[in-house]
């Protein structure tokens, strides 16, 4: 039988005996694993009211609450489930994802390093630890949990994937690009991992290899607006402006229409002579000023001057 079937299924027998509380609470996990999250919703508070020593269902409420990102209410069901079952490690560790969303990185280190007092082999909380120092700026504690992380799992390519911007902010460009590499051995289609070797490239002067990887990056995530800025900068540094519009060109083609593309297309335009082109990309630069890093005042100026 079908999840749907079984749902229908549950659904029938609760219209004739509201109060069986084993079918709603199949009910209530097959919902929540199948994307009808206010419907799980409904009947897990129902189920509260009935049994409020129940740790299982907090823990649902738990994971209702973060999906559709009420943060607060998913931390109070969360830390209800603990209270009931102290040494359930799921909680603990759902509970510092939610702290993680609300940028809470100690609470979270807690509940991390609670669920490896539970199991000492958890990559996924070493993961987690990793991203919380890491968003602390704590690089070497980031480091440090990030590759405890492929010490217990050396497929984890979102672990290579932070060891190798650590090993880039640090500096080393070549122990970076060997994470890098190592991401797409594991995930050949990871844009993020092409774009970044692309960056090192770039900044070591290996235009073409940068371009090569710039363009692989963008047929990967045709939407990623840094791998358009640089392509378009490294055309432009060359003297080839026209190829870098051609570049800009494909990004609002694609759909990405910012503030900041603007920008740059009115710059390339303004070493073209263009002004009237630049006249417009300073005013659609206006018009998407939400995406604009620009001071408004600065457009504006630009577009007086114009005038």
């Amino acid at each position: 039988m079908s999840d749907i079937d079984r749902i229908q299924d549950l659904q029938d027998t609760l219209a004739k005996d509201e109060q069986n509380f084993q079918a709603r609470r199949e009910l209530a996990v097959l919902l929540l694993d199948n994307g009808y999250t206010k419907e799980a919703l409904q009947h897990l508070l129902y189920l509260k009211e009935y049994f409020s020593d129940d740790s299982g269902i907090y823990y649902n409420l738990g994971i209702v609450y973060e999906k559709i990102k009420q943060y607060n209410k998913a931390t109070d069901a969360y830390q209800t489930a603990i209270k009931l079952a102290p040494n359930e490690a799921d909680a603990y560790f759902n509970l510092g994802l939610v702290y993680i969303e609300q940028k809470k990185y100690d609470e979270g280190i807690e509940c991390f390093q609670h669920v490896l007092e539970i199991d000492e082999n958890d990559s996924n909380s070493y993961f987690s630890l990793g991203i919380c120092y890491f968003k602390k700026g704590d690089l070497v504690n980031a480091m440090l949990n990030f590759q405890n992380t492929i010490d217990l799992n050396n497929n984890d390519i979102y672990a290579h994937f932070y060891i190798g911007n650590i090993y880039k902010t640090m500096g080393d460009s070549e122990a970076a690009a060997d994470e890098f590499i190592k991401v797409i051995e594991l995930s050949p289609d990871y844009s993020w991992a092409y774009y970044n070797l692309a960056v090192i490239d770039y900044e070591n002067g290996n235009i073409q290899d940068a371009l090569e990887k710039l363009t692989k990056t963008l047929e990967l995530n045709p939407k990623d607006e840094e791998a358009y800025k640089i392509y378009a900068q490294i055309m432009a540094q060359q003297g080839m402006f026209q190829e870098a519009k051609f570049v800009l060109n494909m990004a609002f083609n694609n759909g990405v229409v910012t503030g900041n593309l603007f920008f740059i297309l009115y710059q390339l335009d303004k070493n073209l002579g263009d002004l009237e082109a630049c006249k417009t990309d300073l005013k659609n630069a206006l018009e998407n000023e939400k995406t604009l890093s620009v001071p408004r005042k600065t457009i504006e100026k630009a577009l007086s001057e114009l005038n």
